[in-house]
This record gives C-alpha cells, structure tokens and sequence, in this order.
C-alpha cells in the first residue's frame, strides 16, 4: 500500500514536471486550476531570479577598477555550462532526487542552435552594457521597447498585421519611453549609450523569445538541453570579442584577480545565469514569446521601484509617469491581445462555413 501511494505520488511529481495536466472526473477545472498554479509559480519564480540577477550584474559591472563587461557575461556562461555537467552526474548518481537529461555534445545540434546563440549572446551583451551605463533605476524604461519590436518583427517577419488597439497601446509604451529619456535628460544622468544598448537590447530580448521557440524542436524541446547547447555557443561566441576588445589585458592587470571574493561573487552570478537561463525557457515553454515579453516589462517596473528605494534617489512626478506609461501600455496590450485570441477561435468556425458555402456554390457552376 504505501509502495503504491509513493509510486501514485511520484507519477504526479513527474507529470507536473513534465508540463502535464491531471485528468479526472472533474478534467476540466483541475487541468484549468494545475495551469494557472503553474504558470503563477514560474512567472513569480522568473520575477526573483531576474531581479536579483540585475542587482547582482549591476553589482559586478559597476565596478570601476575592471572595465571587463564581455568577460563577466563570458564566466556567467561558463559556470552555466559546468553547472551542466555536474546536473548530469547527481542525475546519474541520485536519480531519485534529481531529473536531469544526459547530453552529450552533438555538433549538427550544435548548428541547429547557433542562430539562437547568436541572439543569446547579443542579448545578454546589451543587457549587461545598458546596466552598466543607465544602472538599475532607468533600466526599466530603457528596456521598455520589447513589445514594440515583438509588434514589429510579427509584421516583417511574419507578415502579419496588428490591430490599431494593440499599435495604441505600443504608441503608450514609445511616449513613455521618450519621456523617460527626457527626464533622465533634465536630471542630468542621461547616458545616449546606454539608451542604445537598451534598444538594441529590447530587439534581442524579443527575437530571443521567437527564436526560442523555433529551436525547440532540435533538442526534443528540452530546456536544460538548449540551455547546455545555447551556452557551449555563447562561450566560443565570446571568446573572439574579448580578445578583439582587449578585455583580457585589463583582467590580467585587475588588482583583485586572486580575490576569492570576487570570483566568489562571479560564481553566484553564473549560478544566477544558469537559473535565468532555464526560468526564461520555462516561462516561453508555459506561456507565449509575447506574455514572456509583457511579463518581463512588468517585473522592469516593479523592479526599478525596489532599484529607486534600495538606493534612495529622488526622482520627478513625470519621471513616475514615464514608467507607469510603460506599465500601462504593456499591460493594455496583454489585455488587448488576450480578448483578440478568445474572439480567433469564433472567427475561424464562421471563415470555414464561408469557405464551404463558396466552395459548394463553386462546384453547382462547374455542374
């Protein structure tokens, strides 16, 4: 009996790992009621570790006796891909307490996942480069534009139209931007770089999230396998920059190389990006690219109110206004698009009978 409960127990463990609904006579309401508990649990769960990461990545990069950016997202990499290898073996050794797949490096899959790596990498540059220029209280507004360029990509990529309400509510997140600018103007802490880095940054957040998708197929839609694969490419994608940017010349005169502080730090940093790496894949995996993208604007915002308490700055009524616009045309747009996806499933029935009824009509002429 008690080897049936903890069989009957483990089963449920591992399909809700593996992203199962629970069936039952009340299918439905548990299947509807297991998803949103999951969903809050990993889009709460991403809100935490990308905080503290962006706190911590201002931490390292803020330092001004190593001018290293290239090399600090570099060693987060390499510390996620060891972290890797050491999942597998406590897979292997305790397969009771942990489930981890054995990847074995494929060169072909590799490939397959370059064009996510190369985004990856670009993404996690600009990121960090914006951090280091604007700090964490502007970093909100000056990533703000990822939904804009979601609209965007959807469109010229895709070649899918938008509706005017959801360009409404990108017009609100572009005005909030431009007023954040300005205001980080007047108060005379305006970095143009680093408002650069963070468009380029928003761009690379949301190809990221499309490319994510599309890439999943090639490693059995495995996210600890695309993190494996996607980091192994990142590490032989940096290493050509850091050399062409000579940040290797600075590491070896860095007075604290041997400070075990420092690299302890660097360690939790890569800990930090091995957890972000796989909550980012699990919030994709669970929702969409684009409520990864609303989700990730709207932990920015909560996170520059902590950035402008922990640091006691003193910012105008309009500078408030500028995040809340982000906020608020964010989450319009969430809302816009969610009621445009419950009318498509309606839409689609009366386009098929129309469909039919001219088809019918079509094959009554030809007679």
């Amino acid at each position: 009996m008690m080897n049936r409960t903890h069989m009957k127990r483990f089963t449920i463990l591992k399909m809700a790992l593996a992203g199962s609904a629970s069936t039952g006579q009340n299918g439905q309401e548990e299947s509807f009621t297991f998803k949103s508990v999951r969903i809050a649990a990993v889009v709460a769960l991403y809100w935490f570790i990308s905080i503290t990461m962006v706190f911590l990545n201002n931490y390292l990069l803020d330092n001004k006796d190593l001018e290293a950016p290239l090399f600090v997202t570099f060693y987060q990499c390499l510390v996620t891909v060891g972290l890797c290898w050491v999942m597998q073996l406590l897979s292997t050794l305790c397969p009771w307490l942990i489930d981890f797949p054995v990847v074995k490096f494929d060169l072909k899959t590799s490939r397959e996942v370059l064009p996510l790596s190369v985004v990856f990498t670009c993404m996690i540059t600009f990121n960090n480069l914006c951090l280091k220029h604007v700090g964490v209280a502007f970093y909100t507004v000056g990533r703000s534009l990822t939904t804009v360029f979601n609209v965007l990509f959807t469109y010229f990529v895709l070649k899918q139209t938008t509706s005017f309400r959801s360009i409404l509510c990108c017009g609100v997140i572009l005005g909030g931007f431009w007023l954040g600018v300005d205001q980080e103007g007047l108060a005379g802490s305006l970095s143009l770089s680093g408002v650069f880095y963070g468009i380029v940054a928003s761009a690379c957040v949301s190809l990221n999230a499309i490319y994510t998708k599309k890439v999943m197929p090639a490693v059995e839609g495995n996210i600890w396998k695309l993190s494996f694969y996607n980091n192994i490419n990142a590490c032989v994608l940096f290493f050509p920059l850091i050399l062409l940017f000579g940040e290797f010349s600075r590491l070896a005169s860095f007075s604290h190389l041997t400070d075990l502080g420092f690299w302890g730090m660097m360690t939790i940093g890569g800990v930090f990006g091995f957890a972000i790496g796989y909550v980012t894949g699990l919030q994709i995996k669970f929702t969409s690219p684009l409520s990864h993208n609303v989700s990730g604007t709207a932990k920015a915002c909560a996170q520059t109110v902590i950035a402008v308490a922990y640091y006691t700055s003193s910012k105008s009524l309009l500078w408030w206004t500028s995040n809340m616009m982000v906020l608020g045309g964010s989450s319009a747009y969430t809302w816009v698009r969610s009621l445009e996806m419950k009318d498509a499933p309606r839409k689609e029935p009366q386009d098929s009978a129309k469909e039919k009824l001219l088809q019918e009509e079509k094959e009554n002429v030809s007679v």
